[in-house]
């Protein structure tokens, strides 16, 4: 399974969210800059994610953006199922419409329970729990924060 790179950037900025201390707000050029993606993919992805109730984001001159209580249980799964836009594992389409077998299709079916398998496995992963702080020091300090915060 291959996740698609909305998916990506949101859980990256996801995880960068997790490894800053709860009181620390960051700003979304912050995350861009840890994440190294530009700024309008990562504004995109933190819309996204407040909409779904991860983040918390507070404005103003020293706003920024943290992880709600939701988004440090959130898990894998559950936040790749939310960003999974696709109807269907398989692009059931010929070049004149519908596949024509796709009526009572195993393969489709079978690619279904393959990707909710993929979920499952990933459910297991809490995405706060997954940024190590030998991960995350250089990135804090790329991004100008000092290692610890």
């Amino acid at each position: 399974m291959k996740i698609n790179a909305f998916a990506d950037v949101s859980l990256r900025a996801l995880m960068v969210l997790a490894a800053a201390p709860e009181a620390t707000l960051l700003t979304t050029q912050n995350i861009a800059d840890a994440v190294d993606t530009p700024y309008n993919h990562v504004s995109k992805a933190m819309a996204k994610l407040r909409a779904l109730g991860l983040i918390e984001v507070e404005r103003g001159r020293s706003g920024g953006s943290r992880l709600s209580s939701a988004g440090r249980r959130a898990t894998v799964g559950q936040v790749l199922r939310a960003l999974d836009t696709r109807t269907d594992a398989a692009d059931c389409v010929a070049p004149g419409g519908n596949c024509p077998l796709i009526h009572e299709c195993r393969l489709r079916a079978a690619l279904a329970r393959a990707r909710e398998a993929f979920y499952r496995e990933l459910d297991a992963m809490v995405v706060a729990e997954l940024p190590g702080s030998r991960q995350m020091t250089p990135v804090f300090q790329m991004i100008g924060m000092r290692p610890g915060l």
